[in-house]
């Protein structure tokens, strides 16, 4: 039963009111001050200004991969948590980032940062913040606050995540579960169980970004399979629709689909 509601409740629920909080709010294009992700971040070599047409343009040929931008390499020098190297532009989450700073614990930090191809490298002790797009959680957080419900918005999106991943956990499980047992047998679903609990455990503190790239990549990898077995099945499953609607119809007669379904496939 939980399987069958999570994508009612994820996909049409939550995701369509958070998507019209999203736009209605305006947060999916203002700049706010948030703690950067590294992978989200690159180094370009120049200096852009999103205030600029021309520039614009060959921020976004390069987001899209159309035409690349220099990607900057060397020393990033840093005084009390500010940028000093000059002739650089920073991206995060797909916009110019502004007002950047560099803290070190909690301490504003200063000395010298390594660029290799556009992406700072040594920063496990080191935290970025500034004003820039968001996504994902962060955006969700940040359109809700932005509503009527003003500072109730964040504690909302929590709940609302909350439930979220406790329906996506237990659905995708049971999906994966039922998948092992098919596969190999019921003994070796709990080598499976181990797996999933310890994926669960890894992305509890890692970077969102590569998280959701994996999780993108995973679900078209899974899709593609079940695409290639409904089309080689069609005819099966177009049989096993047929004997459902029938059954139903038969057993519950007085109810209006039951009619509709009979006279469409009762011939």
């Amino acid at each position: 039963m939980v399987a069958l509601l999570e994508p009612f409740i994820d996909t049409i629920c939550i995701c369509t009111l958070t998507g019209l909080v999203v736009l209605a709010s305006g947060a999916w294009n203002t700049k706010t001050d948030n703690q950067f992700q590294t992978t989200d971040m690159q180094i370009l070599s120049g200096i852009y200004d999103d205030g600029n047409s021309a520039d614009v343009e060959k921020l976004s040929n390069h987001l899209r991969g159309e035409q690349f931008l220099d990607l900057y390499n060397g020393k990033l020098t840093v005084e009390n948590g500010v940028i000093t190297t000059a002739g650089i532009s920073v991206i995060h989450a797909r916009s110019l980032a502004a007002n950047i700073r560099f803290t070190s614990g909690k301490e504003p930090f200063t000395g010298e940062l390594e660029v290799l191809a556009g992406k700072l490298s040594n920063m496990a002790s080191m935290t970025v913040r500034g004003e820039s797009l968001i996504h994902s959680a962060p955006l969700t957080t940040f359109a809700f606050s932005r509503s009527i419900l003003k500072g109730f918005g964040p504690y909302i999106v929590t709940f609302s995540l909350l439930l979220f991943a406790f329906s996506t956990a237990i659905s995708w499980s049971y999906y994966g579960d039922r998948a092992v047992t098919y596969l190999f047998g019921p003994k070796y679903v709990i080598y499976y169980r181990l797996v999933f609990v310890a994926a669960f455990f890894i992305a509890s503190f890692t970077d969102t970004t590569i998280i959701w790239s994996l999780s993108y990549v995973a679900i078209v990898l899974m899709a593609v399979p079940n695409l290639i077995g409904i089309l080689i099945l069609r005819k099966e499953v177009k049989q096993n629709v047929k004997e459902y609607w029938l059954t139903f119809g038969k057993q519950y007669p007085e109810e209006k689909i039951s009619r509709k379904m009979l006279k469409r496939f009762d011939k």
